[in-house]
């Protein structure tokens, strides 16, 4: 019995193998290829509807021209805004071209296009970025009385654009500094929310207790605030007094507030790194040009 159910399953398989090779596959893939068919059609008008509204909004994306640049960073370049508030100036046909009035996004600007900006034509300036290290006594606030120098006596002559200092440094911190007349990175490494990492060596009054240290570890609360610290150690072959903090604030007054929640004097702030940039070969009081690796890895910061 068991036998001829197997004789019969084995005939019922041969049965339905034989169906494919013996009625030929050209019908069902005639069906799977008319569906296809039916809908290409529709896709091609589809497509085709969405060349035609595309095709106004690509006459400015002409092929590239050689030093062509979008006129919202043409117009930030210059140093008059940044580059959202140019797409609201664009947008609102305050922007000329050759005396054209230009309100598309994305509009490029090829060399020897005169832009005209609110009435005045614009030269745009060529970004610089340059890092200091920088000396104790020099501050970035203007200051009155005259008592300290500023720090844009270190970097005169440097260029001729209208650098800036990114973030502040008092009198008595030192260490790396960022200059720029890039005004889109002055704003990003100005948002306490970037994420970047900076250290610094801080030198206190008297030895941090290790309890303290770990507690500095573990983050803590400035005005309700709570700061994630990254790293914090003791400076190796250094007494207790001098520390290591890593953390993403460029804020220093921030750093100095950390120490004296826990009630020690901070006696120096020197800052070692800068999202990546370091004080190698840069001796204090010196600067340099960045190289155009560091400008991009800055640039890739979110």
């Amino acid at each position: 019995m068991n036998n001829k159910e197997g004789n019969s399953n084995k005939k019922s398989g041969r049965t339905n193998s034989a169906r494919p090779s013996s009625n030929k596959p050209k019908p069902a893939m005639a069906k799977r290829a008319q569906g296809p068919k039916k809908v290409k059609p529709t896709k091609a008008v589809a497509v085709d509807a969405a060349k035609v509204e595309k095709k106004p909004n690509q006459a400015p994306k002409r092929p590239k021209i050689a030093d062509e640049i979008r006129l919202n960073k043409y117009i930030a370049n210059s140093g008059v805004c940044s580059r959202r508030d140019a797409d609201i100036y664009i947008q609102s046909g305050n922007v000329k071209v050759n005396g054209v009035p230009v309100v598309e996004m994305g509009y490029m600007v090829k060399p020897g296009d005169v832009v005209n900006f609110d009435g005045a034509t614009l030269t745009p300036e060529k970004k610089e970025y340059l890092l200091l290290n920088k000396p104790k006594n020099f501050t970035t606030a203007a200051d009155e009385n005259g008592e300290f120098r500023n720090v844009n006596e270190l970097v005169r002559g440097a260029t001729n654009a209208k650098i800036q200092a990114v973030g502040r440094m008092d009198k008595n911190t030192t260490g790396l500094l960022l200059f720029t007349n890039d005004t889109d990175m002055i704003r990003k490494f100005s948002l306490p929310n970037q994420k970047s990492s900076k250290i610094y060596q801080v030198s206190i009054d008297k030895n941090l207790k290790f309890e303290d240290l770990e507690k500095i570890a573990k983050g803590v609360t400035l005005d309700g605030h709570r700061l994630f610290v990254e790293e914090i150690s003791y400076i190796e072959n250094e007494p207790k007094t001098e520390i290591g903090i890593k953390l993403r604030t460029a804020n220093v007054k921030v750093v100095r507030a950390i120490f004296e929640h826990f009630n020690y004097d901070v006696l120096r702030i020197d800052r070692v790194s800068f999202a990546g940039l370091t004080k190698k070969n840069l001796p204090r009081g010196n600067w340099r040009f960045l190289t155009e690796q560091e400008i991009i890895n800055l640039k890739n910061i979110k």
